[in-house]
């Protein structure tokens, strides 16, 4: 059973940026000077996707943004631009979260499949038409893919090591949901 004390809910909203930061951390590390033949999976996109969807309350939208944003400037991508698509997407996922009707974990993925398409698109169309050098098209076509398919991973690691899960009926009231 989730927990839905204001104090976890705070601790939560700490533990995002703060595991974002790892995240960012160990992407920016130079253990490899050569150029990467492949694109590793956005895990902070999926952390929050994964986060949106199971437990909306642990990452507000400034919270989302924020966190993209800084995660822009370090990744030295077109600010805030890639943060607007996830905090849309993340908006999106939120608002199809129905706390009284449980939902198979496909359902969820494709969901998740779909709205990391719509990113991706969006921000390869939107540098496009801005004339912003980008990276080859399958590097970032691999990119995604690898994040659609490291998406269950992260919902295991957030549920099983974070308590990420899922709002019971109960909770969702509780906490105000309709």
């Amino acid at each position: 059973m989730a927990n839905t004390s204001p104090g976890r809910i705070w601790m939560m909203r700490m533990a995002f940026p703060a595991l974002a930061l790892v995240l960012i951390f160990f992407h920016l590390l130079p253990l490899d000077t050569l150029p990467s033949r492949w694109a590793p999976p956005d895990l902070l996109l999926a952390l929050a996707l994964a986060w949106s969807l199971r437990r909306p309350d642990f990452v507000p939208t400034i919270l989302i943004g924020a966190t993209m944003l800084v995660a822009d400037m370090m990744f030295q991508r077109p600010p805030g631009l890639f943060a607007m698509l996830v905090v849309l997407g993340c908006e999106f996922l939120k608002s199809r979260v129905m706390p009284h009707r449980e939902t198979a974990f496909a359902a969820e993925w494709l969901a998740v499949a779909v709205v990391i398409c719509g990113i991706v698109v969006l921000n390869r169309s939107i540098l496009a038409v801005l004339a912003v050098a980008q990276a080859p098209l399958g590097l970032t076509l691999m990119q995604a893919v690898l994040t659609i398919a490291a998406y269950p991973l992260v919902v295991v690691f957030s549920q099983t090591l974070l308590g990420v899960r899922k709002l019971s009926p109960a909770e969702a009231e509780v906490l105000g949901s309709r």
